[in-house]
């Protein structure tokens, strides 16, 4: 069968903790002092070995965002922006040459809909020893109507979307200095619309990183609760109105360009 099928440690899932609908929790990025296994740290960001590695025989690393708990990217400066991703991409990077792993996943879960648990923002890093790259991701799943293009970086809608519905792709030719900004600068403004202007009501969403032929590609996802069909039979659904939300990011974040 062609999946990559892995075990999820059940017992140490349950004691992870929950500051997303229970936000009288302590948060355990906030306790500074407390925090064990870090590995790297740039201004307020920090990398560490996750505490709790559920995902069995693989090896798990958190980013810490920031200091803020109740913040999240659209409230980011562009230097903060700018900052997080070059340092999130160059721990994926080392990861990746480290030579322990064949895949190193690297996504951000937001909301009580996107499979996160702690509130305070950060992005997630999973080195996987055995996985078939090739089942991943594919290459039509980045493609689609150009909203925005610059510095060799384009924000596209997936017109072959991994689940269905809405579907953000930002596609750089190159991970040059300035492509890395303007890259930084399509996923903060992405959210911001997804946070703040997305017709229909969402409070989570889920960033994904991707490695193939030699370059990368982002996937940013609304989540609401999975559309039934894909659930039950794999189809994925393309949304009518691609053409409406274009133009309304164009008016919103490059009438100027």
């Amino acid at each position: 069968m062609d999946i990559n099928l892995m075990n999820f440690d059940i017992s140490i899932g349950r004691q992870k903790p929950e500051t997303i609908r229970h936000q009288e929790n302590a948060c355990p990025f906030c306790d500074r002092s407390q925090l064990t296994g870090i590995l790297a740290t740039e201004g307020d960001m920090i990398f560490l070995r996750n505490k709790y590695n559920v995902i069995e025989g693989a090896d798990q690393f958190v980013l810490i965002e920031g200091r803020a708990c109740h913040s999240d990217m659209p409230d980011y400066t562009k230097e903060h922006m700018h900052a997080l991703i070059r340092f999130g991409l160059r721990m994926w990077q080392e990861l990746r040459d480290s030579g322990r792993y064949e895949a190193v996943l690297f996504f951000k879960n937001y909301g009580p809909f996107s499979g996160g648990t702690i509130r305070h923002p950060h992005m997630q890093l999973v080195g996987l020893p055995h996985v078939r790259r090739e089942l991943l991701c594919l290459p039509e799943e980045f493609g689609g109507p150009v909203i925005a293009e610059r510095d060799g970086v384009t924000l596209n809608v997936s017109a072959v979307p991994r689940v269905g519905f809405w579907e953000f792709n930002v596609v750089p030719e190159t991970l040059t200095g300035k492509a890395i900004d303007t890259l930084a600068d399509f996923i903060q403004l992405t959210v911001d619309y997804l946070s703040r202007h997305f017709f229909t009501s969402t409070n989570s969403y889920n960033i994904f990183f991707y490695e193939f032929d030699g370059r990368i590609a982002v996937k940013l996802l609304p989540r609401f609760a999975t559309p039934p069909i894909y659930v039950g039979y794999g189809i994925r659904f393309r949304p009518s109105s691609l053409t409406s939300v274009i133009n309304e990011m164009q008016k919103l974040y490059f009438a100027k360009e």
